[in-house]
């Protein structure tokens, strides 16, 4: 996983700084419990161009101050020292049944600048209309068709904003089904579905390349439901409930799940748009 060194080395200090502060502690006695210059300590905090300290300095002034290294580095929203980290770094999040989820836009806010990676529970919400939202979680316990609509307006107003980098993998059968009017999809008229994923073609054009999607073979692999905002949070989702990692152990394996599912992909992203209309063209409407 590649990190922007500058924007690391800013938030270093921006922590660090953070630390001291809190703890009252002067920069002389910072170096004599972590064992290392004063004038390295002032140069991490003070000199023109922020930067990265070495592995050892890392870990001393983690140490002194009781923080985890992952914490100074931004490499995690968990504070504290390790011990403590290992109890905190999975924790379960209600997934509030209000309509509009202030919880879910932080996660995005503090992902700011970093890819953020989503496997959907179906189809990508924040490429459906609030008329298919209606009828996916219309009769949901877990989750309300106004908070289904609010977050994929969240998710939208996210991905317009500059810099933005996402990528969705789902299984290709979903696609499929939906188009076939499969399950709960029955519900809606061949025209409307045909209308759904026709929108959904154009809206995928539109947000490429900050957007990406990506379908992969569903009898080959298998996801749950889940997303990784940047380096600092993953966020699996049970149905009323989120569990969510902040450990950076836990964050690599689940991007290491997902980057899987994209090796594996049968429709890249650049293509899924015009997959979408293929899909609508194989079809009579009638």
């Amino acid at each position: 996983m590649k990190h922007d060194k500058r924007l690391l080395s800013r938030l270093f200090r921006e922590r660090l700084s953070t630390s001291l502060a809190e703890r009252d502690m002067s920069v002389s006695a910072l170096a004599a419990r972590a064992g290392v210059d004063r004038s390295t300590v002032a140069q991490l905090l003070s000199a023109p161009d922020p930067r990265l300290p070495n592995g050892l300095v890392l870990a001393n002034l983690a140490s002194a101050l009781g923080e985890s290294a992952d914490w100074l580095l931004g490499l995690s929203s968990q504070r504290g020292a390790v011990t403590d980290i290992v109890e905190q770094s999975v924790q379960v999040a209600e997934a509030a049944r209000h309509p509009f989820d202030e919880q879910l836009r932080r996660w995005y806010r503090e992902a700011a600048g970093y890819k953020v990676r989503h496997v959907p529970q179906t189809l990508p919400d924040l490429l459906k209309t609030p008329a298919l939202l209606e009828v996916e979680y219309g009769r949901s316990l877990a989750r309300s068709s106004d908070q289904a609509i609010a977050d994929a307006a969240v998710q939208l107003d996210y991905i317009r904003q500059p810099d933005t980098d996402i990528e969705v993998a789902f299984a290709a059968h979903r696609l499929s089904d939906f188009a076939d009017g499969a399950g709960i999809w029955g519900r809606m008229p061949p025209a409307e579905r045909r209308r759904e994923l026709e929108q959904m073609a154009q809206m995928a054009r539109d947000l490429y390349p900050s957007l990406r999607v990506f379908l992969y073979d569903g009898q080959a692999l298998y996801s749950a439901p889940f997303t990784v905002f940047g380096p600092g949070r993953a966020a699996l989702y049970l149905g009323q409930r989120f569990l969510v990692f902040s450990s950076a152990v836990h964050i690599r394996l689940m991007i290491r799940h997902f980057d899987d599912l994209i090796r594996g992909a049968i429709v890249q992203a650049h293509d899924f748009a015009d997959h979408v209309m293929r899909e609508v063209a194989r079809r009579d409407w009638r």
